[in-house]
């Protein structure tokens, strides 16, 4: 078996850019929030995303196999998919691009302390208990700052649970027979089966259409292709060349970038509080991605 290269210049840069484009997805999300309801807007993307993985596959010539014992561990992923996105996305209507980034960007700390319990091999040291200290302090700050008057106690709270969401397909992933299913399968899986649960649901959380115009295009398009379809596998892709645990270490950017952007293009109010949040959770992210 290769064994897989440390992080060079090109990883380094590639991981960089896909951690600003993770961040600068919240902002879009954000925004296209205004043309379409956060739960339609889900929904949509995960149909736009499908079909261009299904079209994707048929360009390339290649081939997914889907074994039997596999299957009902991809629509448990594809559940905790929509979970996941339905909760993301309510939160950033609500709250703000940065509180609901740095919140949502603690998944690892989560992850971590269920593989403690669930995965062979995953006991936690005490690094990662640190880190977690410092993530969850930083969280805990986070929730109880109301002095920005766009926060949202609701909006935050969602972020926070719908990343237990995003924790839950990792362990799905890494714990059950859906880890010998290729990544374009994996994805598939979890746009193909959260598309018609989105649908259903979104009438419940208000009119489908807001004030809607071409931006808003545009903003479902780019979550939906260039996030989900092309930035997925291309993370996937880098995935099979570096080692796990180095392109881990690079996930502490997007809560970090997602600050910036939230302030360079939605003009957010960025206190103390939040920087200081900022810092608990990013330090604490490097902390638990460490050998």
């Amino acid at each position: 078996m290769e064994e897989k290269r440390a992080i060079d210049l090109y990883g380094a840069a590639a991981l960089v850019g896909f951690a600003a484009l993770l961040a600068f997805n919240q902002v879009v999300i954000k925004v296209t929030s205004d043309g379409f309801s956060p739960v339609f807007q889900a929904a949509l993307r995960s149909v736009i995303a499908s079909l261009f993985l299904f079209c994707w596959l048929g360009v390339t010539g290649k081939r997914v196999s889907l074994p039997r014992a596999a299957l009902p561990w991809g629509i448990v992923s594809g559940l905790l998919f929509a979970f996941e996105f339905l909760c993301l996305f309510i939160a950033l209507d609500l709250t703000t691009v940065a509180r609901a980034s740095i919140i949502f960007y603690t998944m690892p700390v989560w992850l971590a302390i269920a593989a403690n319990f669930l995965l062979p091999g995953e006991k936690l040291r005490a690094v990662h208990v640190l880190g977690m200290a410092f993530a969850i302090g930083g969280v805990v700050l986070a929730l109880s700052d109301r002095s920005n008057g766009e926060a949202s106690l609701a909006g935050d709270i969602l972020a926070l649970v719908g990343t237990f969401g995003w924790a839950g397909i990792a362990l799905v992933v890494r714990a059950t027979p859906l880890q010998t299913v290729a990544p374009e399968g994996q994805l598939l899986f979890q746009t193909v089966v959260s598309a018609p649960i989105l649908l259903i649901a979104a009438p419940f959380f208000g009119p489908l259409i807001r004030d809607l115009g071409p931006v808003h295009w545009a903003g479902l398009l780019f979550g939906a292709i260039a996030v989900v379809g092309i930035a997925y596998l291309f993370w996937f892709g880098l995935l099979k060349i570096y080692r796990a645990s180095s392109v881990a270490s690079f996930s502490f950017l997007s809560p970090v970038l997602a600050v910036f952007f939230g302030w360079a293009l939605l003009g957010e109010h960025i206190g103390p509080a939040v920087l200081v949040a900022l810092a608990l959770v990013a330090l604490g992210i490097t902390l638990i991605n460490r050998k």
